[in-house]
């Protein structure tokens, strides 16, 4: 058995962060569902299901930090 140590992609940019939101929350309105419920839900239980598996959706919401997007969304609502 080998104890290989896994490494994830995180994501290290504003825009790569915003890119993959923006595909998530498409991803979610084309099957139906209520993008923001869906997306909130996820950010504050961290359970992804609360995102679907269309277009890898799920995959890469789990490479945004939850942290670092609720930082982000934050700061973005408040300088807006």
């Amino acid at each position: 058995m080998e104890d290989a140590t896994r490494k994830f992609m995180a994501v290290d940019s504003k825009a790569e962060m915003k890119e993959i939101l923006s595909s998530v929350y498409n991803s979610l309105m084309v099957k139906g569902y209520n993008p923001i419920n869906q997306i909130v839900g996820y950010i504050l239980s961290e359970d992804p299901t609360y995102i679907t598996n269309y277009n890898n959706a799920r995959s890469l919401i789990t490479r945004i930090d939850r942290d670092e997007l609720m930082s982000e969304l934050v700061k973005t609502y408040l300088d807006k």
